[in-house]
């Protein structure tokens, strides 16, 4: 990602240039669209009862980040480098910034620029909260996301892309987020999960999605705003831009289609939530090298991470680890994955590094990359865990046993997501209870399943 560690290709000052400005201030737009499209996606693939709770654990976000990144979230991620590790003073409060003030190197406002990035702030927590559904604390989460962003996430936006972050300085090529954004969160996922373990009823209970529509609209989503997530993130319209774009509607089509063809060898179906599964997987895995493969390469990138990612879910039964809705197997992987292949299929496409245009693959490369996808992983994980340690012992994360088994959200919310005993309801007419109805409406059969859900006992929820 352009983040003023590029060489700029112009000779002269840049000026503003009002095509590239509009075209980053839609991007920032679809960016920020992928947050609730991550709510509808998460929440639908959770139980009725923690629908309303994995909704908020997105929508909070858009509201605690934001906020830190106007006080100095901005500032300490893309400020004054001291150290290669982390941004200066220079913008706190947003302050120091002029409205005719550009990018360095780039025709766009910084303004433009902050909110882009912005963004990308906001939905890198949300997606850690997928593997953590149905039992943790509210405010618990709250607390969790506002320290994992000052410690973790803002550092490691700047080591990728501030000027003088040290992995960029090292020539790792993240072109929209893989190390910074997927691997980043998955890791984090999985520090916490090992922390407050397992959801009650973890490999006994089937924990069906409850409305794999939502799912599917949240996917679809998703794969619209994440068009201004890669495209964007080369902060012009051009040629670049346009690679970027195409190469992530091709690679997320291949893993899609790759997804679903292991779980048809593997299970015997396709599957609706493996077609959604497989289309994030495909976007995760391309994020990074979207503008350093050419469209054949993107094929490769998205069959190899579909099939990598739907055998990966499947992983959390072996090794017990209770992911709720596949973080790990999905986001770390799939950064891992398509972060890694960069050093294989980058061939005559563009990446970026603090030297300036990259060009070509190999395996000098292939080890940067790994230095970058091995560190960010590594501080993820081990400060995720020990922040969710410490607000564990302080305050509690998790619900109460009780209360996860009647429904988070009622006892986190105090309200519910459908209302089952309306009048006029299918309980009323038919003369059912409620409990009755609920058991209707959620059915006994597990029609569909990914390739880790297929695993477990087929029992109603």
């Amino acid at each position: 990602m352009p983040a003023g560690i590029l060489t700029t290709l112009a000779a002269d000052k840049p000026v503003l240039d009002t095509g590239h400005t509009a075209f980053m201030l839609i991007s920032a737009a679809l960016v920020m669209v992928m947050t609730p499209g991550l709510a509808f996606f998460y929440g639908g693939m959770v139980r009725v009862k923690s629908v309303l709770n994995m909704l908020m654990m997105s929508f909070i976000s858009l509201g605690i980040i934001t906020i830190l990144w106007t006080l100095f979230g901005f500032s300490l991620a893309f400020g004054t480098d001291h150290g290669g590790f982390i941004g200066g003073t220079d913008w706190l409060g947003m302050r120091h910034i002029g409205i005719t003030q550009l990018w360095p190197g780039y025709g766009i406002p910084i303004y433009v620029f902050a909110v882009f990035q912005l963004m990308f702030a906001v939905i890198t927590p949300a997606l850690i909260s997928g593997a953590l559904a149905d039992r943790v604390r509210f405010t618990a989460w709250a607390l969790f996301i506002t320290l994992w962003a000052i410690v973790v996430y803002f550092p490691v936006a700047h080591w990728v892309w501030g000027t003088g972050g040290w992995l960029a300085k090292l020539g790792v090529i993240d072109f929209a987020g893989g190390t910074a954004v997927h691997i980043n969160a998955g890791a984090a996922a999985l520090g916490v999960i090992l922390v407050i373990g397992k959801r009650v009823g973890f490999k006994r209970d089937p924990f069906r999605p409850h409305n794999l529509p939502l799912v599917m609209l949240g996917a679809g989503l998703l794969w619209f705003g994440w068009f201004g997530f890669n495209a964007g993130s080369w902060l012009g319209a051009d040629g670049v831009a346009a690679v970027a774009f195409t190469n992530t509607q091709v690679a997320t089509a291949a893993a899609m289609l790759g997804w679903l063809g292991y779980e048809r060898i593997r299970h015997g179906s396709f599957t609706t939530l493996g077609a959604a599964s497989g289309a994030v997987a495909g976007l995760v895995a391309i994020t990074p090298a979207c503008g350093s493969v050419s469209p054949m390469g993107a094929i490769a990138v998205g069959v190899i991470a579909g099939v990598l990612c739907a055998w990966a879910v499947g992983l959390k039964f072996k090794l017990g680890y209770d992911d709720s809705l596949d973080v790990v197997g999905v986001h770390m992987v799939g950064g891992i994955v398509g972060s890694l292949l960069i050093g294989l299929f980058a061939t005559g496409g563009v990446g970026q590094t603090a030297k300036g245009l990259f060009y070509g693959g190999g395996f000098g490369q292939l080890g940067k990359q790994a230095v970058g996808v091995v560190c960010v992983l590594l501080y993820s994980l081990v400060v995720s865990a020990v922040l969710a340690k410490v607000i564990d012992l302080v305050m509690g994360f998790r619900v109460s046993e009780d209360d996860e088994v009647s429904g988070i959200d009622q006892c986190e919310h105090a309200e519910t997501g459908y209302d089952f005993a309306g009048v006029g309801s299918a309980a009323r007419l038919g003369g059912l209870p409620v409990a009755a109805e609920s058991k209707a409406v959620t059915g006994k059969k597990n029609e569909t399943a990914s390739p880790a859900q297929a695993a477990e006992p087929k029992v109603d929820a």
